[in-house]
């Protein structure tokens, strides 16, 4: 655990790291530890003592930054799947000429991402279930993301509600076959498994531009 130091001026500096600084290191060694853990076990099998442990931070340290262990799930999560999107979206043209300029390369980095990051994957994909309207969140607004991407490609649908919900069964659609993969240790070709997800990606994304 991690040696806790008495302080006797707001933001004194300790080490030559103020307050600040140091209560900001011991959140990423959590959030760190917590994808290694939420990442290689099941959520029940891990505790707020884990975590601590991990990091090597006291419980003290932990509940300045989180409620609980699922308040701590749901911001790895968070945190975990904007840094998947902000790779997925720099993979994307700035003015793709089909659809397929923008799903293939899209996905094709997103199965390299989960491929060379498993824990964050499992953390994304199989844990994040587990919390029913967190998941349903996550799918809405990777529709959304979808959506803009997408809009670079077709402009702006004439029915957008029909547009929004083709867009939503798209990304829950590539969802459950990641999680299978991923759930079956990532087995097979990732290049086939992107292939096979621009092609689902494509039906539905063809769909939705023609509404």
């Amino acid at each position: 655990m991690e040696k806790q130091t008495t302080t006797t001026g707001r933001g004194e500096t300790y080490a030559g790291r103020s307050r600040e600084q140091r209560s900001a290191e011991r959140r990423a060694r959590i959030m760190t530890s917590a994808v290694h853990l939420f990442g290689t076990r099941d959520y029940d099998d891990v505790t707020v003592a884990d975590v601590c442990t991990a990091a090597k931070v006291s419980k003290r340290y932990f509940y300045e930054h989180f409620d609980d262990r699922a308040d701590l799930l749901v911001k790895v999560n968070r945190e975990q799947n904007e840094w998947l999107l902000r790779g997925v979206a720099k993979a994307v043209p700035e003015r793709p000429a089909t659809l397929g300029e923008v799903f293939r390369p899209a996905l094709h980095t997103l199965v390299d991402m989960l491929r060379n990051n498993p824990e964050s994957a499992r953390v994304i994909y199989v844990n994040a279930p587990r919390m029913e309207t967190r998941r349903r969140g996550v799918l809405r607004e990777d529709a959304q993301f979808v959506a803009a991407m997408l809009s670079r490609a077709v402009g702006k649908p004439k029915d957008q509600r029909g547009f929004d919900r083709t867009l939503l069964a798209l990304v829950a659609g590539l969802s459950e076959v990641i999680i299978d993969w991923i759930s079956h240790d990532m087995d097979g070709d990732p290049d086939q498994l992107a292939e096979h997800l621009t092609g689902i990606a494509l039906a539905l994304a063809t769909s939705a531009a023609a509404l």
